[in-house]
């Protein structure tokens, strides 16, 4: 190889760092720009319907000023689970962008039983994952906790709940039509 060649393979392997570089750092801006609460309420659809529902709940304001934001509770923090994440909203933009089936609060209230049991869903099949970054079964002072909710959670970890299956409406009103009896362990649902 002449010293031209070598010239010309190093100058193509540094720009293809470079081009790398700089677009795994743009992909990453990206995704966390894509992160934030501006971002999720910048559509009308997410501001005017489950963040005003959100203002009124213990995770908005509370006596310690900790406040969950909308990705802290949508958005896993584990990369791939983060990307899979971002894959599934794709579908979002199509309902946004294309079809426009929850662009009014009426049609947002129509559909808010199919799109809260959605959520429910994926919530028990990750064993409620995003609850978890900041509540942990092990990290509880059941002595500090009111009597109830400290045989709640004794009872959840000895059976094998998670945190969805009793918890619904913590963050945002319940569905008109939702009937807390269909699965809710032990048949009773406890919306905080």
């Amino acid at each position: 190889m002449t010293s031209g060649q070598k010239k010309g393979t190093f100058s193509v392997l540094l720009i293809g760092v470079i081009l790398g570089i700089i677009l795994w750092g743009g992909f990453n801006w990206a995704l966390a720009l894509t992160n934030t609460e501006t971002f999720c309420i910048s559509c009308h659809e997410m501001r005017d319907n489950p963040y005003e529902q959100l203002q009124d709940t213990i995770h908005f304001t509370n006596r310690t000023g900790v406040r969950a934001t909308c990705p802290d509770c949508h958005v896993p923090r584990e990369w791939i689970h983060k990307i899979v994440r971002k894959i599934q909203a794709s579908n979002e933009l199509y309902h946004h962008f294309i079809a426009k089936d929850v662009d009014t609060v009426e049609k947002f209230e129509a559909k808010k039983l199919e799109l809260a049991k959605h959520v429910w869903k994926a919530m028990k099949e990750t064993d409620s994952r995003e609850c978890r970054n900041c509540h942990n079964f092990d990290s509880m002072d059941f002595d500090k906790q009111e009597s109830r909710s400290a045989d709640r959670h004794e009872e959840a970890i000895d059976k094998g709940y998670t945190c969805i299956d009793c918890h619904k409406g913590i963050a945002h009103e319940l569905p008109e039509g939702y009937d807390p009896g269909e699965d809710a362990p032990g048949g009773e649902n406890d919306e905080g």
